[in-house]
Order: C-alpha cells, then structure tokens, then sequence
C-alpha cells in the first residue's frame, strides 16, 4: 500500500522561502508520477507541480512557474517542492498524490494516492 507523508509546511512572510517534502513508502516508484496540489479554504484542490519519477520531467501550474521547484530522491524515495517567492495567495493546504502512471496530469482525480497535507501559510 502506498503511503505519502508530507512535512515543511508552516508560517512565512511574503518573500520567503519554504521546503515541503513527501516521504514515499509501499511501492517501488519508478513507474509513477508524483505530484503537489493544494487547497485553499473555500476553494478547490489544484495543481501545483509534477514529476515523473523515472525520466525526472517536471511540470508547473503557471501560477508558481518560475518560483517553485519540484525535484526528487531516488535513493531516499522523497519528492521536494521548494518555494521561493512565496506570496499570500499561496496559503493553502499542499498535499502530496501519487499515481501509478509515466504520465503527467494535473488532474486531481487521476491521484489514487493522497497523504494528509501540510500547512503553508504566507503572511503580507
């Protein structure tokens, strides 16, 4: 069974910096594709990044391109978002999914795998 443990969230001023981490277990990965999503309070959970966890491709929402940066561990079965920039419109819940699939795609139903979610939170 895949398991995904998310940490790094926590409270930050706008311009700041932070570095979520996902901790994968149950599976071998090679064949997935990891992404981040998160969800702000009364909105919908959205995409945010992706990486196949193979080739190593990585894939952006528009909204972060440029300022979040997605990469992984193989030996240590861990994918990383780091967040540069931050502003207040990125406060959100950021979950980490997985999907068994060489494929990229930011829908949210396409994620069988789901960890609990972190909190991030960038003051003005």
């Amino acid at each position: 069974q895949v398991q995904l443990v998310e940490s790094g969230g926590g409270l930050v001023q706008a311009g700041g910096s932070l570095r979520l981490s996902c901790a994968a277990s149950g599976r071998a990965f090679s064949s997935y594709t990891m992404g981040w999503f998160r969800q702000a309070p009364g909105k919908e959970r959205e995409f945010v990044s992706a990486i196949t966890w193979n080739t190593g491709n990585t894939y952006y929402a528009g909204s972060v391109k440029g300022r979040f940066t997605i990469s992984r561990d193989n030996a240590k079965n861990e994918v990383y978002l780091q967040m540069n920039s931050l502003k207040p419109e990125d406060t959100a819940v950021y979950y980490c999914a997985a999907r068994y699939s060489s494929g990229y795609s930011p829908s949210v139903n396409v994620y069988p795998h789901w960890g609990q979610g972190t909190q991030v939170t960038v003051s003005s």
